[in-house]
C-alpha cells in the first residue's frame, strides 16, 4: 500500500459527487469517471455537476475527469465504485485494465442483479480480488447533506484495518466523521437491507399509517436485519451501531431517501413501472428486495417485512391488504 495513494471515483450521480467532494478536501487530485461527456464538459466550464448536487462547486484543477473507465482506473491505486448496482456489470464489461492490484471500495448500496451478490462478494468471486483488498463505505449519510456540509458520519469497513483507516482518513473533514469496521459483509448487507425497509416505510406512509406505526416498523426492521445478516455471515457485531441501525433510521425517515420516496408512491397507488419512470434516481431497494427474498429461501430467516415488500413489488399484491396482514406480525 502506497504512502500517498491515488483515488478514483466511478459514477456520476449524487453519491459519487459527494464522495469526490469529500476526497477533494484532502487530495490534490481525484480521478473521476462519468459516462456523460456533457456532464464532464459542464463541470470543466461551470465547476459543478449539472445533474446532481449542483450546489457543490469544485476546483477543477483537482479533478481528472474522463468518460474512459480504463483510463481512470489505470491511474488509481484505490477505486471507489459509486454507481447503481443495476448498472455495475455493464460498466465492468468495458474494462481492459486489470483490477488485480487495485484496492476496491464499494459505495454501492445494493445487489448486483446478474449474480445476486453484494458488491464485495461480486468483485471477489467474479474478479478474484481478495477480501483484504475490498472495502465498503456506508452511512448513515445522505449525499444531499454532504453537499450542504452538514455534520455526517461514515463507516469504512475492510478486512485489512490499515486500508480502512487509510480510506477513512481521506474521507474525513470538519463535517465528515469516520469510523472503521472489519465487518465488510455485514455492513454491506445492512446497506442493502435498509433500502428494503425504507421502501416499506414509504409504502406505510403512502397508505396513511402514522408515526406510531412507523416506529414499530423500524423497530421490527432492525431486529429482522439482525436475523438476516446473522444467517448470511455470523460474527460478533453490534446491530445498534451507526452502520446498521443509524443507516436504517436515516433511510427510513429522511425526505432525501429515494427508497422511501419510491415506497410512498407505491403506497399511494402507483405501479412499480410508473413510480420508476417518474423518479429521476434509481431506488436500489427494488432490486435488493428480490435478491434478499431469493437468498432467504435458502437461509430461512424470519423476515415478514421483506416478504411483504416482495409480495407488493414482484407479485403485484394489493399494498393495503399486504400491510394489513403485516401489522398482525409486528410487535
Amino acid at each position: 500500500m502506497k504512502e500517498n495513494p491515488s483515488f478514483a471515483v466511478i459514477g456520476g450521480g449524487s453519491w459519487a459527487t459527494a464522495i469526490v467532494k469529500m476526497l477533494c478536501e484532502n487530495l490534490p487530485k481525484v480521478h473521476w469517471y462519468m459516462r456523460s461527456i456533457y456532464a464532464i464538459e459542464h463541470i470543466k466550464k461551470e465547476d459543478h455537476n449539472p445533474n446532481y448536487l449542483s450546489s457543490v462547486e469544485f476546483d477543477t484543477k483537482q479533478l481528472s475527469l474522463s468518460n474512459d473507465i480504463n483510463k481512470v482506473i489505470k491511474n488509481a491505486d484505490v477505486v471507489i465504485f459509486a454507481i447503481p448496482s443495476a448498472f455495475l456489470s455493464n460498466e465492468l464489461e468495458k474494462l481492459t485494465v486489470s483490477l488485480e492490484k487495485k484496492i476496491i471500495f464499494s459505495a454501492i448500496k445494493g445487489i448486483v442483479p446478474e449474480t445476486g451478490l453484494i458488491v464485495g462478494e461480486h468483485f471477489n468471486q467474479t474478479y478474484n480480488i481478495p477480501f483484504e483488498n475490498i472495502g465498503v463505505i456506508t452511512g448513515p449519510c445522505h449525499a444531499e447533506e454532504v453537499a450542504l456540509e452538514r455534520l455526517s458520519y461514515i463507516t469504512v469497513a475492510c478486512a485489512d484495518p490499515e486500508k480502512s483507516k487509510m480510506v477513512a482518513k481521506y474521507l474525513s473533514s470538519d463535517y465528515i466523521k469516520t469510523t472503521t469496521s472489519d465487518d465488510v459483509i455485514g455492513t454491506e448487507y445492512a446497506a442493502m437491507l435498509k433500502n428494503i425497509y425504507a421502501i416499506a416505510a414509504g409504502i406505510a406512509h403512502g397508505l396513511g399509517y402514522g408515526d406510531n406505526f412507523q416506529s414499530v416498523l423500524m423497530s421490527n426492521g432492525i431486529r429482522e436485519m439482525r436475523k438476516f445478516i446473522k444467517k448470511v455471515y455470523k460474527m460478533k457485531r453490534n446491530i445498534n451501531d451507526s452502520a446498521y441501525l443509524g443507516d436504517l433510521l436515516v433511510t427510513g425517515y429522511s425526505t432525501f431517501s429515494r427508497n422511501r420516496m419510491f415506497g410512498n408512491m407505491i403506497g399511494k397507488g402507483y405501479t412499480v413501472k410508473s413510480a420508476q419512470m417518474e423518479m429521476s434516481m434509481v431506488a436500489e431497494g427494488y432490486y435488493a428486495t428480490k435478491s434478499a427474498w431469493e437468498l432467504n429461501q435458502k437461509k430461512k430467516a424470519k423476515t415478514p417485512i421483506i416478504n411483504a415488500v416482495y409480495e407488493i413489488l414482484y407479485e403485484n399484491k394489493n399494498p393495503k391488504k399486504v400491510f394489513k396482514k403485516l401489522t398482525e406480525k409486528l410487535d
